[in-house]
C-alpha cells in the first residue's frame, strides 16, 4: 500500500482502530471493484495532506468478509470513519476529492 496508508485485517482491525490517536478512516474495498480502485488515489491523497490529523486504512472484503458483515457493509466501497473506536460516519460509493474531504472536514480539522 501507498506511504500512510495501513492495510487491516481480522487480526489488526480492532487493535488499530481502538488505539488511533486520530480518527481513522476504514476503505472496505475489493480488488474487482472498479469504483474501489477509482477512489484510491484519492484516499492517498488525503493521506499524504493530512498527516497526524487522520488516519487512512484499507480493508479488503474478500479477505476479511468477518468485519464487512460485522460493520453491515453491502456495497463497496464504504468509507467508515472511526474516532475513539466508534464509528462516527458511513460514506458509500466513489466520490471525487473535494467531495470527500467536505464530508471529512469535521474529522481533519
Amino acid at each position: 500500500m501507498a506511504d500512510g496508508i495501513l492495510t487491516l485485517d481480522d487480526a489488526t482491525f480492532d487493535e488499530s482502530v481502538g488505539s488511533a490517536e486520530t480518527p481513522i478512516i476504514v476503505d472496505f474495498w475489493a480488488e474487482w471493484c472498479g469504483p474501489c480502485k477509482m477512489i484510491a488515489p484519492v484516499l492517498e491523497d488525503i493521506a499524504r495532506d493530512n498527516p497526524g490529523r487522520i488516519q487512512i486504512a484499507k480493508l479488503n472484503v474478500d479477505d476479511n468478509p468477518g468485519l464487512a458483515t460485522r460493520y453491515n457493509v453491502m456495497s463497496i466501497p464504504t468509507l467508515i470513519v472511526f474516532a475513539d473506536g466508534e464509528e462516527k460516519k458511513r460514506l458509500i460509493g466513489a466520490k471525487g476529492k473535494s467531495q470527500l474531504l467536505e464530508e471529512l472536514a469535521e474529522f481533519i480539522g
